[in-house]
């Protein structure tokens, strides 16, 4: 009961001319809601609408702003008295090691930005991943294809699939120049792409893609679909470098900043060894 009329109390504090922030002089010390010995002022509440907004609708969102902040303090108080000492105890320690936790990890970004050396050569990952080859095995089936969808009408189309079934960068070329009148493309079959996106992409059956197949020619309701596929690579099968620089990139840099912090700690806990700020009995 007692809640209820703190919490009508707090509604009396306010009125329409409070709430108008158009107001050519404001004193931004004027109180709009007091909960016990909590007060809300207006300059809390100036902040919170858009400019050029309808007074009406300011109306509302301040009257909601105050209700929830009221809300707020409210459990907030009836929190503080229902917890026991321990309870309370052990809040107030969570909430400093969060505190701790926070600068700490803030201090040691600002410290692996200024000092985290980001260039990673080609022989680094080449090297990192000679040595790591056995962890990047596949857990889902790579291609490399090429792929053409358009509408079966086209006016070229037995000369785009001529030059679609060449195996040569000048067909490749040309098949560039016309990508206009493609609905979909992927000419470029030295990248590796997911079997699942392709599925997506394209109507083609799984098995028909893993078959390796040279030329698949598939027509439907959305016109024709010219598929290639050059090369296959199988769950469980090393990773391809192309595929994978990425992720050793990450891997490397990630190693780098434990290999960083490390070494700021030690140069902390050195340095004040050295000014006798640290000791250990």
């Amino acid at each position: 009961m007692r809640l209820v009329i703190a919490f009508f109390c707090v509604l009396l504090f306010f009125s329409c001319d409070y709430l108008t922030v158009q107001e050519k002089q404001v004193n931004s010390s004027e109180i709009i809601a007091i909960v016990d010995t909590e007060k809300l002022f207006r300059e809390d509440v100036k902040d919170i609408l858009p400019q050029n907004i309808a007074k009406e609708d300011s109306l509302l969102l301040v009257k909601s702003y105050i209700q929830d902040w009221a809300i707020k303090k409210l459990l907030l108080k009836n929190a503080e008295k229902n917890n026991s000492l321990e309870a309370l105890e052990n809040i107030k320690k969570l909430v400093q090691d969060y505190r701790e936790s926070l600068l700490i990890n803030n201090y040691k970004e600002e410290l692996i930005k200024q000092q985290l050396d980001t260039i990673i050569s080609q022989d680094e990952v080449e090297s990192y991943y000679d040595y790591n080859k056995e962890n990047f095995k596949l857990n889902e089936v790579l291609l490399k294809l090429k792929y053409l969808h358009f509408d079966d009408n086209i006016k070229d189309k037995k000369e785009i699939i001529k030059l679609f079934k060449l195996d040569d960068i000048e067909a490749a070329e040309q098949l560039e120049q016309m990508q206009l009148s493609f609905k979909k493309y992927q000419l470029n079959d030295s990248v590796w792409v997911q079997l699942d996106k392709i599925l997506l992409k394209l109507p083609v059956s799984k098995e028909n893609l893993l078959k390796k197949t040279k030329f698949i020619q598939k027509q439907d309701s959305l016109g024709l679909y010219l598929v290639a596929v050059k090369d296959i690579l199988n769950r469980n099968d090393i990773a391809p470098l192309s595929y994978i620089e990425p992720t050793i990139k990450e891997m490397i840099l990630h190693k780098r900043k434990i290999e960083l912090i490390r070494e700021i700690e030690k140069i902390i806990v050195k340095d004040a060894t050295e000014k006798n700020n640290f000791k250990i009995y």
